[in-house]
Formats: C-alpha cells, structure tokens, sequence
C-alpha cells in the first residue's frame, strides 16, 4: 500500500511575495524584513524655546535679509544670490534628496545631513523621470505658492499644501507628508551618500501602483536653506563645481 504523500507544512504552504522596497513579505504575516533605521534625531528637535533677546535678534536678521542688497551694476554675477566658494550669503547648508520612481511624482526629503531624519518632506505633482530629465537639460526653478492669512502664525514649510509652478507654469500641487516606512528605508540606503544620482533596485508591489514602476531614482545634493522672511523661504542646490551640471532652486512664497 503506498505511503500517503505528508501535507504541507505552513511555511510551504505560505506564499512569499515582495515589500514595496523589494524585502520578502509573507501575505499571511505583517512582519516585513526591513534595515534597521539608525537615523538620528534632527538637532532642531533636541532645542528648547530661546530667550526673548534671541527671539528678537532673529526677527532682526529676518528683517534685515529681506532687504535688497545693492550693488555696483558692473559687479553683479549672473543668478545674483550666489557668491564665491559656492556658498549662499546667509544661507544654511542642508541635505535635499529626490526620488521616486520615474513615473509617479517625485519626493524631496531635505535633512541636516544624511545621517538623520527629514525635517521636510515634499511630494510633487511631477514625475521624477520628467524633472530629473528637465535638471540635465538646464535650470529649474519651483515655486511652491500659498495664500497669506492674517495673524499667521505657521512657518511656511509647515503649510499642508501649495500651488505648484514650474519654471512659470502651473504643474498641480505640492504636498507636505510625513515620511512613510519606505521613505526612512530609501534615506537609510542612502545614508552614506552625501551627493550623488543612481538608481535603487526595489520593486513597489503594493498600492496603486503595482510592480511595474520600475527602479527608484535619486539625486542627491547639499542645498543652501535661506530665509527671507516669515513668508518666504528658499532652497538652492549647490553644484560642487560651482558651475555645470544641474541646478535648482525651490521657493516657498506666501501670497
């Protein structure tokens, strides 16, 4: 008499799919394979409230940036805001990562370096193939535009969402979101780059999107944060040749 064939064991009979970021899922478990995520706190998180003198020396240095700077029409460079040894006057160097993959819009996370946790992150109505494809053609300027209300009290880059433009044209909507366990995953990939472009070979396989989105995309860069008031702020991102190669700027405006 043949010897009946024994069943299957659970974990044979359970089917192994992939994560959005290309880790192996079970559909019957919710656990999901993930790096460990070693970001550190941004330092802006660990401050307390400042002083009152403090809190007037910025208003005055806010003020005072917002000024325009004169001079002499022989000696203006081309772009203005820049000045020698790559570096914005006023300016605070941050790191600003784009990614996505090429056909659904693109992220920009911007952290105080790559070894800590956003302190911003944007998604924008462009498809990152599109942008990165328009910043290796020439020079790309967003203006993330919101409307100004009385006694406003919210820093522009807490506003929840804005009118976005394009090198002057309407391209939809920016939106502020909170980064997603995914995002942390891309930021602790790339946790020991400080500047560069690639691609990550992950595959999105669940959401609207299915597993047909291709590789994730990125650049990465140092961006020079200035503030000219409480209803503008300004990211530019710094070449580190200080000439060729992609350039952009992101503006937040209150209108």
């Amino acid at each position: 008499m043949a010897t009946p064939t024994p069943p299957l064991t659970p974990r044979m009979q359970t089917p192994t799919t992939m994560s959005p970021l290309g880790s192996p899922r079970s559909k019957k478990s919710t656990a999901t394979v993930m790096p460990e995520i070693t970001l550190e706190q941004p330092s802006s998180k660990n401050k307390t409230p400042g002083s009152k003198s403090t809190k007037l020396f910025r208003r005055v240095r806010s003020a005072f940036r917002s000024l325009p700077i004169m001079s002499p029409m022989c000696k203006l460079p081309m772009g203005g805001t820049r000045l020698h040894e790559n570096h914005v006057h006023g300016g605070t160097r941050v790191t600003g990562t784009l990614f996505g993959y090429r056909k659904t819009r693109v992220n920009l996370a911007i952290q105080e370096n790559p070894r800590s946790l956003p302190i911003l992150l944007l998604e924008l109505a462009i498809p990152t193939g599109k942008l990165l494809q328009d910043l290796g053609v020439g020079l790309v300027r967003i203006a993330l535009e919101c409307e100004k209300k009385p006694s406003e009290k919210t820093k522009i880059v807490d506003e929840p969402i804005w009118a976005l433009y394009c090198n002057g044209k309407k391209s939809g909507y920016g939106v502020k979101r909170e980064p997603t366990e995914e995002d942390l995953v891309v930021m602790q990939m790339l946790h020991a780059v400080s500047m560069g472009a690639g691609v990550l070979p992950v595959t999105s396989g669940g959401g609207g999107g299915g597993q047909q989105e291709g590789d994730l995309t990125y650049m990465r860069a140092h961006f020079e944060r200035v503030v000219g008031s409480r209803d503008s702020e300004t990211y530019y991102m710094m070449n580190p040749d200080g000439n060729s190669g992609p350039e952009l700027s992101i503006f937040f405006v209150r209108v």
